[in-house]
């Protein structure tokens, strides 16, 4: 196991003006602070000049392929990261546009690191989005840890001043997810130290 705290990048994935996303996002870099065993970093796409067109070869045959002027940032923050936690909430019943284009720009970044989520919307409290979100990353080879946070009709939950009224649930099920995602970017961290990660394709 490392000695040092291993790297956490906290994604806040919406980009929508007038989003609530910071406010979860900033409750979950508390969670993780009071956890104590990681470097957290957060990573907001609202800051990263994201577009939909993708290069004309698959990230999956040209790794590293030339990125849009100012994703440098991204790209070094989810390389560096020893896992990752998304924050989404629900759009129609899937995950933001924002989310699949910082995916899609990105390949070995994801490999052999585990990823836990945190999710908000109206009603599912995120999990529509968050199983969509679980089929892609599998596809890149990370490892989506079993439990997440869900706040379902956040807007009942959070007051006025961006305080959960009632912590403790949440606060439980962040604990369990930090515990996970330390175990498993733990174990994975000293495999990818080993013997790099190969995904067997020629």
């Amino acid at each position: 196991m490392p000695q040092e705290n291993l790297r956490l990048a906290v994604i806040t994935g919406s980009v929508r003006e007038g989003r609530f996303g910071p406010v979860v996002t900033d409750w979950f870099l508390e969670q993780a602070a009071l956890h104590g065993r990681f470097t957290v970093r957060p990573v907001d796409l609202a800051d990263v000049p994201l577009t939909l067109e993708l290069p004309p070869v698959s990230p999956a045959r040209e790794p590293e392929p030339v990125r849009p002027a100012g994703m440098e940032e991204l790209t070094r923050e989810l390389g560096e990261a020893d896992a990752v936690v998304v924050v989404t909430p629900d759009y129609n019943r899937s995950f933001p546009a924002s989310l699949k284009a910082a995916i899609d720009w990105h390949y070995t970044q994801w490999q052999a690191k585990p990823i836990g989520f945190v999710g908000y919307s109206g009603a599912s409290g995120g999990l529509l989005a968050i199983e969509q979100l679980r089929q892609v990353f599998n596809e890149l080879h990370a490892h989506t840890v079993r439990d997440y946070v869900s706040f379902p009709r956040y807007f009942e939950l959070f007051g006025p001043d961006g305080r959960l009224k009632e912590p403790e649930g949440p606060a439980l099920a962040a604990t369990i997810l930090l515990d996970q995602l330390h175990w498993w970017g733990s174990v994975l961290h000293e495999a990818r130290r080993d013997r790099p990660f190969t995904t067997g394709r020629a």
